[in-house]
Order: C-alpha cells, then structure tokens, then sequence
C-alpha cells in the first residue's frame, strides 16, 4: 500500500468550505451576540449568509476559469496503489459549475425570503442560518462528488439540518407534523439508497463512479446484481426529487413548513437529487442505461400525470406549487427515460437537456415562492383567492408572479420556460415517442391550473383601497432578482442556457 498520496487542490472544495465555515461563524456569532434586541440585530445571520454565498461565488468564479484553462480538475485523489488512472473522490467539471451556480441563487434567494419571518420572532435567525449553510455545504459537495461514499455523505448533509429547518418555527404544530413525516421518507430513501450502492459495490469492486464503470463495461461477472443495485440506488435518489410514487411527503412537508423552507426543498434540495441521478446514471451506471432508462421514464411518466392531476383540485397556494414541484420533476426526469442503449456523448448531450430545465426552474419558482412569502403577511391562509387583484394592489409582486405562472406553463413572455419544455420534450420525441406524448398532454393539463390562477391576480380585488401587504426589503429584493432574471433570460436565453447544455453536453 505504499504511495498512496491524498492530493487536495483547495481551489476545488474552496466554495462549499466557504459555505461550512461561514455557518459556524454564523452560529458563534449568533451566540455570543445574545437575543436581538432590535429587527436589525435579527437580520445579521442573514447578512452573514449572503457575505458567505458571495465568497462562495467569487471561489467558484476561480474554479470555472481553472476549468476553461485545464479541462476538468480533481483532487483528493488515490495514487500509486490502483492500475489505470487514478481515481478521485472530488472533480470539478462544467456540470459541477451549473449545479452550483444553482445552488447559491437558491441559497441567497432563500435567506432573503426568511427576513420575512424575522418580525413575527418565532423562528432562531441565527441557527436557521447555520442550518441553511449547512445543507448548501452537502447539497455543493454533491455536484463535485466523484464516488458514491462521498456522494451518500453529502446527500445526507442536505438532508438533515433541512429537517430542523422545516420545525424549526416555535409553537408550530404543522411544521413540526411536517418535519417528523420529511424524517421519515428520508430515512427510508436513504436506507434503499445504501443497500443500491452495496450492491454496486459488490459487482464491481469500487465506489468511484469511473471505476464502477470500466469495471462494467469490461463485463462484471456478476451484473444481475450491478443492475439491481443500480435500480436501488435510483430509488433511493428519485425519493429525494419528489418522483412518483416516492412523492407522498411533498404536500404536508411544504404546506406545514415555512415558505423559505418550501421554496428550498423545492429548488435547492430537488437540485441535489438531480445532480445524484446525474452522476449516478450517466458517470458510473451507462453501460446499464438498458435496464434504467425504461424505468425512469415510467417514473417521469407517472410524476408528471400524478403532479398536474392532482394540482387541478388545489385551492391552497402553495400546495399547488408543491405539486406543480411533483410535475416540475416529470418533466425533468423525461431526458433520463430516453436514453436506452445511447453512447456516452449522446446520453451526455440529452442529459444537459434536464439540467437546462432545472436551471429555469430554479429561476421561475423561486420566484413564485416569494410572492408566496409577500401575500402570507396578510392571508396567512393562502387561498388562490387572496391572490385576487393582486396585480393592481402590489404591481411588482403580482407582475412577477404572473411571469413565473406563464414561465412555469411554458407560455410567452415566459419564453425562457417555453424552450425549456422544448428541449426535453425534443430529448424524448424520437428514442420514446410515448413518453413524448404524455409530456403533451401534461403540459395541456398544466395550462389549467397555472391560467386559473393568474386569472385570480389579473381580477379586481374584491375590496378596492390602498395596499396593505408588508413587503420586507430582504423578500422585496427576491422578487426583484428573480424576476429581473427570469425577463432578461428571455429575451436572452443563451444566457443560461448555453453555458448549461453547451458545457454539461460536451
């Protein structure tokens, strides 16, 4: 066992270690600053968050330029005991870039949707935050995941603090119904997930993702068990992004949860999932597309249908968000469920398709949330009919809720979500044309409920006088961004998408 050397190129665990420690300066700080004694004292965690995620960002800026200049970058690497190349537990490559980015907008989004609670004094700013940073850590740590250890590890780091996070409010017996029933699926998952990825382990003798998969391609003696074990480890994953029929914690969680905690499980968490299908499927498991691609795309089939169905009867706001989130899933997962039997470069090249998706996604519903945060000041009920005349009493949140309804069902001006529809749906129209067809239908059915709650913002509201919402500066500066984002991404798609399908699908 002689020159096993672990190599560590800090440039590449530079963003998630910024996010780990700013958490830990955020809950010292906290401590020793004692109870606020004033709403701007409250607000110093979520400074402290946003400073963290913008260090965050600048180190992954260093990293995307090391990219461009070196290919992909590793580290923490075992060498000198293994034939072949050397295998790395941590790799940084245009997928891990894309995944991040996602994850800190999701991040700054979130933290400033959580001032809103600040003034009502139930939820702990200080070790919410830390909380959020923490599961940010696992959640960035996934992206660069190059070996199922490491990739298990860091799934359960965002899984964890974000079940704190969802009963963390005080005196709140929803949430912490909500936050027990989140508990309980996960670990569920994540045992499934375990015994998939000891049986991966089993077939081909090693845990890192291009190990597993030279050991497969070059004829595991045992590859009955490979492909259940791979079967398995999807399971597992597909509870975390919300897939039929491992859905069934996604309603309570984010009705019972407060909406900053929902509109991260909805983009920030579901990210890290994807991006474990991701490397799961596509880095390690390919020569196996044959057995997992059908049964994906049954999954994407069904989440989608169960999703849009279920949503048409939702009077409650963010329920129907939550799932639409379900639909949302569907709709992402159809590139995996069309790619049996493709090669490397052309799977590759489909996949990007779905991280395109998640990137809009990301963008438009976090932007739906946020309005969601604004009209809880007043209707903590969440009616769709709270939302009435929303337009006129509050101009910038009912406009900006209305671009995410349309982005979300795939209309103009919402033209950034209109082509991603496009890309996956052209991802399935030739390798699964059923699947191709259900994806339609869907997105008929979707048009629905999305056209009859923008009808309820675009109606007078039924008690004409001055608005009355409380729009914090944190929330306020959410809908801006999200909203300014999703415009200039429209008219500008290449933007954003380019980067994703130009670099993840090469």
């Amino acid at each position: 066992m002689t020159g096993i050397v672990q190599d560590i190129d800090w440039l590449l665990i530079g963003p998630p270690l910024a996010l780990a420690i700013t958490a830990v300066v955020v809950l010292l700080a906290d401590a020793f600053a004692g109870p606020p004694r004033s709403r701007a004292q409250a607000l110093v965690p979520a400074a402290l968050t946003l400073t963290g995620v913008g260090v965050s960002a600048v180190l992954g800026a260093l990293a995307m330029g090391g990219y461009r200049d070196e290919g992909t970058r590793s580290t923490f690497c075992v060498t000198g005991a293994l034939e072949g190349p050397a295998p790395c537990s941590i790799a940084v490559d245009q997928l891990t870039l894309v995944f991040w980015a996602i994850v800190l907008l999701g991040v700054a989004v979130v933290a400033l949707l959580e001032t809103a609670d600040v003034a009502e004094g139930r939820t702990p700013q200080g070790e919410w935050n830390f909380l959020l940073l923490a599961t940010a850590t696992g959640a960035m740590t996934i992206a660069a995941s190059r070996d199922l250890v490491t990739l298990l590890v860091a799934l359960e780091v965002v899984s964890l603090p974000a079940f704190a996070m969802v009963g963390l409010r005080r005196g709140d017996r929803r949430a912490s119904e909500a936050s027990v029933k989140f508990f309980l699926v996960s670990v569920v998952s994540t045992a499934v997930m375990l015994m998939g990825i000891s049986l991966v382990y089993g077939a081909t003798g090693s845990v890192f993702l291009e190990q597993i998969d030279m050991a497969i391609s070059a004829g595991a003696d045992v590859r009955s068990v490979a492909v259940t074990g791979a079967l398995l480890t999807v399971v597992g994953l597909c509870f975390k992004v919300a897939a039929v029929p491992f859905h069934m914690w996604v309603p309570d969680t984010y009705v019972g949860a407060p909406i900053a905690v929902a509109a991260y499980l909805s983009v920030v968490s579901k990210a890290a999932g994807f991006v474990g299908l991701v490397l799961v499927l596509a880095y390690a498991l390919p020569e196996l597309s044959t057995a997992w691609s059908p049964v994906v795309g049954v999954m994407a089939a069904l989440t989608m249908t169960v999703g849009n169905v279920l949503a048409l009867w939702q009077q409650h706001a963010v329920r129907l968000l939550a799932w639409s989130s379900v639909a949302q899933a569907g709709y992402m997962l159809v590139p995996f469920g069309a790619v049996a039997g493709a090669s490397r470069e052309d799977m590759a090249t489909v996949l990007s398709r779905s991280a395109g998706y998640l990137a809009v996604y990301a963008v438009v519903n976090l932007g739906a949330f946020a309005v969601a945060a604004v009209v809880g000041t007043r209707f903590p009920r969440q009616r769709l009919v709270d939302y009435r005349g929303l337009v006129r009493e509050e101009p910038l949140a009912g406009w900006a809720l209305a671009f995410a309804l349309v982005a979300l069902a795939g209309l103009p001006p919402g033209v950034i979500g209109l082509l991603a529809k496009v890309l996956v749906f052209s991802s399935a129209a030739g390798p699964a044309t059923w699947l191709a067809v259900v994806m339609a239908v869907n997105v008929a059915i979707g048009l629905v409920y999305y056209a009859r709650w923008l009808m309820e913002l675009l109606r007078p509201a039924e008690v004409a006088g001055a608005s009355v919402y409380d729009v914090p500066n944190g929330v306020g500066m959410a809908i801006g961004i999200t909203f300014t984002a999703g415009v200039v991404f429209s008219f500008l798609p290449g933007l954003l998408l380019d980067p994703v399908l130009l670099g993840v699908g090469r």
